[in-house]
């Protein structure tokens, strides 16, 4: 009768031999694979008094960064005050006159920390923690002027979501 299939020839006193070196390189790189994704958040991010983050259901992990804050009453750099919100719309005496998305104080405060700290200013990322309510209009004066003040990468923080 003939066979369909193609069978190996077994002996029965054959010896099965395991090649440990390849299953150490899988188990290695298994290894490095899983500790590179691996990241312990380290960012302290205060939170700003009656400030409402949007949320989202992100995985990643919050970066450094410089930390802005804009809530239904000011502006702030870190824990500084630079600027009042009054209707969702930055106090008009911190608005450059010949540019309207331009914010004077921000665009200061953060040259003069670009000059402090060069490490974490080369990577030009920004934290803002911004109202969920706050209008687009009013986010956009503060990312146009922080990237004029070379600070491009900008991260909004928000809660985790269900």
């Amino acid at each position: 009768m003939p066979r369909s299939r193609y069978e190996v020839p077994i002996k029965k006193n054959q010896s099965f031999n395991l090649n440990i070196t390849s299953m150490t390189d899988i188990f290695t790189i298994l290894l490095v694979f899983l500790l590179q994704s691996y990241a312990a958040s380290e960012v302290q991010i205060d939170m700003v008094e009656g400030l409402r983050l949007p949320s989202s259901s992100t995985d990643k992990n919050p970066i450094e960064g410089v930390k802005l804050s804009i809530s239904p009453t000011e502006l702030k750099f870190d824990q500084v005050v630079l600027a009042k919100v009054q209707n969702n719309q930055i106090e008009q005496s911190a608005i450059d006159p010949r540019d309207s998305n331009f914010i004077q104080p921000l665009f200061d405060e953060l040259k003069k920390f670009n000059a402090a700290n060069e490490k974490l200013a080369k990577t030009g990322k920004v934290l803002l923690q911004a109202d969920q309510e706050l209008p687009f209009a009013t986010l956009r004066k503060v990312m146009y002027t922080a990237s004029m003040a070379g600070f491009p990468n900008l991260k909004l923080v928000t809660t985790v979501g269900n």
